[in-house]
């Protein structure tokens, strides 16, 4: 089970609500880290179907870049964010419908572990442990007496169980310094957030100690809707679990939790300098993504998203980000404040807090070229097979001009082919629809000109994704 409903704002601006940390390519240029989840558990020797819980709004996001790594799961879709006892409680639940005893691995679709074979080895030990009825979670060897991590103490070691698996004495929330030191030099281990469980264990333990969560999930489930390849849990019922993790809810209380010591690479890279951590660097310490040159600049991450070229002159210990419209530049030691950096910017209503330039949709994704007074231009690519709604627009006209592929374009009663180089004019009103019929992804670019140019003109009468 693959929870990915996270919003990554502290790796703001390359991660948004438009396009969360979990599904961008922050560390391989090829894969997400969600690419990279999924593909660990893609062994059948070991794992059955893999189930993905999204948030909706991500779910062509999901469903897209599961078709791009050849990956195919269920996917269950949340309809908001009720932290993660509610999210395990569904992968409970769906599992048992399945096989009441069938073993769980609930894991994180935004971390990034430097050993794939080291990691399913693992998951194999503790599954071990997850048959015999304790609820396992894997704990990661400290390599650094990390502040902005939970740490589990060790108990006795577990009845029958092998690779160092024990006892989970206690839970510790994330320390400062000196703490992290101590528990470090007592043999206390990084929480890693995996967990490992029998699906009817895990409702037994949530039945006594979170019953809310169970029955909300349990309810949410019954009443979840068929949605295209997807399944959408009941919004009412879901909005009705109390908003709590899975540690506090369940894993702080049990007294079946069990602990296996790991010692794979591992980081959730949930700032800009756990990034610069995972990377490869060159011999002044830098890492480097993008267009990007250097001079005197030493131990610094350096990230260049779009066409743009980025520079940087005499620096240390920095991050720098740039997209094309928006930058950061951070001292390393405070990237954990790119968080309050964006509630800045909601509350001061910018819009690239939370939007990307290039907005993907599920035919495939628009980017903004220029704005102003009574005009906006578009660079739209729609994939092979893909089709927008049927709508119209009562502020502006659209002007479509393509430049690769062939596109299939309805004006009212009449459809038209517009191939390379062809252009269509769309009136104020009129019912329009764009279809790409070809093999090829279809580009092309949009000038829109009218009093209004917002998303929110936009007037669907028939759309084939559900929207």
């Amino acid at each position: 089970m693959i929870l990915c409903g996270g919003s990554g704002t502290r790796l703001w601006p390359a991660s948004r609500a438009s396009m969360p940390k979990q599904f961008a390519r922050l560390v391989d240029p090829e894969h997400s880290t969600f690419q990279a989840t999924a593909q660990r558990v893609a062994e059948p020797g070991l794992f059955a179907r893999a189930c993905v819980i999204a948030a909706a709004e991500s779910r062509f996001i999901v469903a897209e870049q599961l078709a791009q790594a050849g990956l195919s799961a269920d996917i269950i879709l949340e309809p908001q964010g009720r932290d993660s006892a509610a999210a395990v409680a569904v992968a409970a639940l769906h599992a048992a419908t399945l096989d009441p005893q069938a073993v769980v691995l609930i894991m994180a679709a935004d971390h990034v572990i430097g050993d794939a074979a080291a990691f399913r080895a693992a998951v194999a030990t503790a599954a071990e442990g997850a048959r015999a009825g304790a609820v396992m979670t894997l704990g990661i060897e400290p390599t650094r007496p990390a502040t902005d991590y939970g740490y589990i103490r060790r108990g006795s070691p577990l009845p029958g169980q092998t690779g160092g698996a024990c006892a989970v004495e206690r839970f510790v929330e994330k320390p400062d310094q000196a703490g992290a030191e101590r528990l470090i030099a007592e043999g206390a281990l990084w929480n890693s957030g995996y967990f490992l469980f029998r699906a009817d264990v895990m409702l037994a333990e949530l039945e006594t100690f979170a019953p809310a969560v169970l029955s909300g999930a349990r309810a949410a489930l019954e009443a979840a809707a068929t949605d295209l390849d997807f399944t959408r849990l009941d919004a009412e019922a879901f909005g009705q679990i109390p908003k709590i993790s899975i540690d506090y809810a369940v894993m702080e209380r049990t007294g079946r939790a069990g602990v296996l010591p790991v010692a794979f690479p591992w980081s959730d890279v949930g700032t800009w300098d756990a990034v610069w951590g995972v990377l490869a660097h060159d011999a002044d310490g830098n890492a480097l993504r993008g267009r990007v040159e250097l001079i005197g600049t030493k131990n610094s991450l350096v990230h260049s998203a779009g066409e743009g070229l980025t520079t940087v002159v005499g620096l240390e210990d920095v991050v720098v980000v740039t997209t094309p419209d928006a930058v950061l530049v951070s001292s390393k030691a405070e990237a954990g404040r790119v968080k309050e950096l964006v509630g800045q910017l909601r509350t001061k209503a910018h819009p690239e807090a939370d939007a990307h330039l290039r907005m993907y949709r599920p035919w495939g994704w628009y980017q903004r070229i220029d704005i102003g007074a009574r005009f906006q231009v578009k660079r739209i690519m729609v994939t092979p097979g893909g089709r927008l709604s049927l709508q119209k627009h009562y502020h502006r006209a659209e002007h479509w001009v393509v430049v690769k592929g062939t596109a299939e374009v309805t004006v009212d009663e009449r459809v038209v082919l517009v191939h390379e180089n062809e252009a269509v004019y769309l009136p104020i009103g009129s019912m329009h629809r764009l279809t790409n019929p070809g093999k090829i992804p279809l580009e092309l670019i949009e000038v829109q000109v009218g009093s209004y140019t917002g998303e929110d003109d936009i007037i669907r009468v028939e759309d084939i994704y559900g929207r």
